[in-house]
């Protein structure tokens, strides 16, 4: 089966998991940007709670442009932030020595487009799983598709129901203190579990 989704930041435990069984990933970049999604943003835990990590875009996120156009506005310090964020809420989790330095790279590298910077994100994460996927982009929009051949994905996981789905729980670096925060942002599954994070993405 194909399975299509748009491009996330990091995406979600969830968004990885569905995506974790198959081989052949579209990424749609044919649609329209979309406020409120995980397509800039992605979710890490924070001392004092849940962290919001957001790319500023160029023109704002008001923009009616295909997702393929979208440019990060670099001129904000924004990777250097995250970097701080992620480096503030994990440099005490077991695995974050283990990932520290290719990631610490990644966040030095300079992305012009929002499809670019995501889907070398996505590729590190895959490495870090040990997990192959044959990656496509779209070609053209298309509203639907067969359900015998595709799964469709497409904004299936956002903001405000990410909560909603269930996945594995682990133990997490505040855990003691937030209780256990659900569907994160998938380095927040690495960082806490490593090499067992692929475990627990399997299906049972």
């Amino acid at each position: 089966m194909n399975v299509l989704t748009e491009i996330q930041y990091f995406p979600s435990v969830i968004s990885i998991k569905n995506l974790y069984n198959h081989t052949n990933i579209f990424f749609e970049q044919y649609e329209f940007y979309q406020k409120r999604s995980f397509r800039n943003r992605a979710l890490i835990a924070g001392s004092n709670g849940i962290i919001n990590l957001s790319i500023p875009l160029l023109d704002g996120r008001n923009q009616k442009v295909l997702m393929k156009d979208v440019r990060i506005a670099n001129q904000e310090a924004w990777q250097k932030r995250h970097w701080r964020s992620i480096f503030s809420s994990y440099n005490h989790s077991p695995w974050f020595d283990h990932y520290r330095d290719e990631l610490e790279i990644l966040y030095l590298n300079r992305f012009e487009f929002l499809m670019d910077w995501n889907l070398r994100c996505f590729e590190w994460v895959a490495q870090k799983l040990n997990r192959s996927f044959d990656i496509f982009l779209t070609e053209t929009y298309q509203k639907n598709y067969d359900p015998g051949s595709w799964i469709d994905q497409r904004n299936r996981v956002i903001p405000k129901n990410y909560r909603d789905f269930e996945t594995a729980s682990y133990r997490q670096v505040f855990e003691e203190k937030l209780g256990f925060l659900p569907n994160l942002s998938i380095i927040d599954l690495l960082f806490c579990e490593g090499g067992h994070a692929a475990d627990l993405l399997k299906e049972n």
